[in-house]
């Protein structure tokens, strides 16, 4: 090799593999100093872009499991007034089968009333009810509702019976006769805004004015409700002064109406059913409870007969007009990835327990004590449905939020793979280039003094 002094490639040579050994430790350095493999882009362009969207997804996820966790303690916030509701409304229901029994005095009563009225308005102060400022369950929060109508279905008379059908004639779901009499007295009550309203006839017959009684005469569902729209024409006060309560044509299908979405509800069983509904939409127009009562000629009430005809349960809710606006809780990393929650009203109005004014439903008389079961009843149902709404909700968020974590989980240890740096092969790879680093140091020196040796050509 000649001896040159201008470019000494041996210098030059070994300064390129002390710079690529540098380089090589100052990486090994990173990466032991960091615990990652890949530090940045130029380490490893596409695992880093791969590491980051897993990030970003990791990120994602624990940030959608804090709103499940978040949107749990709104609904457990909800479920803590309603459960509350349904706790009053079980002892609403006690005071007012306690009302109904004559031992108690009209002073007893008035004891009772005030008692419900007070349990009625804590029953408000439950539907308002917050969470970070939200209201809950005051109907503020519910799904897109189509304005509805009280109706209540009876599917424990036989499905051949129609709006009609004597009373006389009538049969149970098996076919055997109910033996309601001519002379027996039927009595129907039903309470709107907090008012009971009760009206009594005969069953198949009636009486003249001479005294006598005009057999050939029938009553039937139909004509039941023509006196109890009579009953009410002659007493309801304001806006509904005057007017009809029920919609005379007594559905006898299968057929109940339409529920707050518009579909189509029909009995459970499909079969045949009596249906009664309301002339008047919303929660203002409601019934809140109707209750028929057969007795005999002795006064005695007609047990086995009443637990037929007395047994209309409220098929379709009235509700209130509503635009869609449920709740929504963001489950997911992407979006629409969500869960709705449409949260009914649960004020003592919405409940068919008091007016928009204020008053309150009555049990000062045995006979209204008596129709207030039947309206505690629809109560504690639209609570339950409300409550059984929450819980499944709350049931649901919970697997949400284990499928959250676990995903979180197994993404996690994806992106571990890939970016995390096995500290056992760095710290090997680390002192190798260490030494490599310090051998090319000690080299270069070398390979710098070699120059030197041209100066004895000189001497």
């Amino acid at each position: 090799m000649a001896m040159v002094v201008k470019n000494n490639m041996s210098a030059i040579n070994t300064l390129n593999t002390l710079n690529t050994n540098s380089n090589a430790l100052s990486k090994s350095l990173a990466k032991v100093s960091s615990g990652m493999k890949i530090n940045g882009a130029a380490d490893d362009a596409s695992g880093y872009a791969i590491s980051e969207r897993m990030r970003v997804q990791i990120r994602g996820l624990d940030q959608a499991n804090a709103n499940t966790q978040n949107g749990s303690s709104m609904m457990k916030t909800a479920e803590g007034a309603v459960s509350s509701t349904v706790d009053i409304l079980k002892t609403l229901k006690e005071k007012v089968i306690s009302a109904a029994n004559d031992d108690k005095t009209d002073a007893d009563r008035a004891a009772i009333q005030k008692e419900l009225d007070q349990s009625i308005d804590q029953i408000n102060d439950n539907a308002n009810i917050t969470y970070n400022g939200k209201y809950l369950v005051d109907g503020s929060h519910n799904t897109s509702v189509i304005q509805t109508t009280t109706a209540m279905t009876n599917q424990m008379l036989n499905t051949s019976t129609k709006a009609t059908t004597a009373f006389t004639d009538m049969t149970d779901r098996n076919g055997n006769r109910l033996n309601i009499q001519s002379l027996d007295t039927v009595t129907v009550s039903f309470v709107h805004q907090g008012v009971t309203y009760t009206t009594s006839f005969r069953a198949g017959a009636t009486v003249k004015t001479d005294g006598t009684i005009d057999k050939a005469t029938t009553h039937s569902m139909s004509s039941l409700l023509t006196l109890a729209n009579a009953e009410f024409k002659a007493k309801a006060e304001g806006a509904f002064k005057g007017k009809e309560l029920f919609s005379t044509t007594i559905q006898t299908s299968s057929y109940i109406g339409k529920d707050v979405a518009q579909d189509t509800v029909k009995t459970a069983s499909g079969e045949n059913a009596l249906t009664i509904s309301s002339a008047f939409s919303g929660i203002s127009g409601q019934v809140s409870g109707f209750t028929v009562s057969v007795s005999n000629t002795k006064g005695q009430i007609q047990k086995s007969i009443n637990a037929v005809l007395d047994n209309f349960d409220e098929s379709i809710r009235a509700q209130n007009k509503s635009e869609d606006n449920q709740i929504t809780l963001q489950i997911g990393t992407k979006a629409n990835q969500s869960i709705r929650v449409g949260l009914t009203d649960m004020r003592a109005e919405a409940l068919g327990l008091a007016s928009s004014t204020g008053k309150t439903l009555q049990v000062g008389t045995q006979a209204q004590a008596n129709a207030a079961i039947n309206v505690l009843d629809n109560a504690v149902q639209k609570a339950l449905d409300q409550q059984t709404t929450i819980g499944a909700i709350q049931s649901r968020l919970e697997y949400t939020s284990s499928n959250l974590t676990t995903s979180s989980q197994n993404v996690q240890a994806s992106e571990s793979t890939i970016r995390d740096a096995d500290m056992a092969k760095e710290m090997t790879n680390y002192t190798k280039n260490n030494v490599l680093l310090q051998a090319a140091q000690s080299m270069l020196a070398q390979a710098n003094q070699s120059s030197s040796s041209v100066l004895s050509l000189l001497q």
